[in-house]
């Protein structure tokens, strides 16, 4: 596989702020260590509380090839944006710039579709603490406008999804993350249940490992499900780094390779 030079220089970039943080970083005065809803699927059950601004960014790789056909697609800035309104209610905003590149018995077509995806604007709501064996659980809700799109990547009707997201605390090293709600979208009317379910382990104090299954199940078509796993590196409470790749368990992915931070 092969990428143009712009390509390469973006991701190299990537990698060079991510060591660039972790030399410069110096350990927080903060009790607790960073809430992140990356790099997983499987969206973290509280906000980062009141008056704090989170950044939660990163590149990601994803492939599939059916009929000597092979779809690319390089996600550039996977950019989320939070601040907390109130101690249990959070604004999200988050934007993608994204290239899809299509390949037909390993030659490169000229249509390259380039461009940022619909823009994210949600919230999310604090519900319940975890509390004698009952989960923390939090309400997500986001909306995807039309106009915010590039022309490639424009769907024809608005986006809105919507998750209860929840978790248990098994031991002090792991816990357990679950979401459950419905997402329309993707230029189709009907509409989709989406679920996820992650186990995290803490290795030491700042190594962190993840494994994941989500999917979707569509109304009216077959059911999507997939699977990643990955590293998390956190060098002071405020700052995180992670590494992850997964793949398909139905058709539809054969790869997926990312590396991000969130601060």
């Amino acid at each position: 596989m092969s990428m143009k030079p712009t390509n390469k220089l973006i991701l190299t970039g990537i990698f060079i702020c991510a060591f660039g943080f972790i030399s410069y970083a110096q350990e927080s005065d903060t009790a607790d260590a960073i809430v992140k809803d990356r790099p997983d699927a499987t969206e973290a059950s509280s906000t980062v509380g009141k008056g704090v601004l989170q950044f939660e960014t990163g590149g990601l790789y994803e492939s599939f090839e059916e009929n000597n056909i092979k779809s690319e697609a390089y996600t550039y800035n996977t950019m989320l944006v939070r601040y907390g309104i109130l101690d249990n209610l959070e604004f999200r905003l988050g934007w993608n710039f994204v290239e899809g590149v299509t390949k037909v018995n390993g030659n490169k077509l000229d249509n390259v579709a380039s461009g940022l995806s619909p823009l994210l604007l949600g919230v999310k709501l604090d519900i319940a603490e975890e509390k004698d064996g009952m989960p923390e659980i939090a309400l997500i809700g986001h909306v995807f406008p039309l106009f915010s799109a590039s022309t490639d990547f424009r769907p024809e009707t608005t986006g809105v999804d919507f998750r209860f997201s929840l978790s248990h605390t098994l031991s002090e090293k792991s816990s357990l993350g679950y979401n459950i709600g419905a997402q329309w979208g993707d230029d189709s009317p009907e509409a989709a249940a989406i679920y996820t379910l992650a186990y995290g382990y803490s290795i030491t104090d700042k190594i962190g490992f993840y494994a994941e299954l989500y999917g979707d199940l569509p109304e009216d078509s077959s059911a999507n499900h997939y699977w990643d796993a990955g590293f998390t590196y956190l060098p002071c409470n405020d700052l995180q780094f992670d590494i992850y790749a997964g793949t398909s368990i139905t058709d539809g992915q054969d790869l997926l390779l990312g590396m991000g931070l969130s601060y």
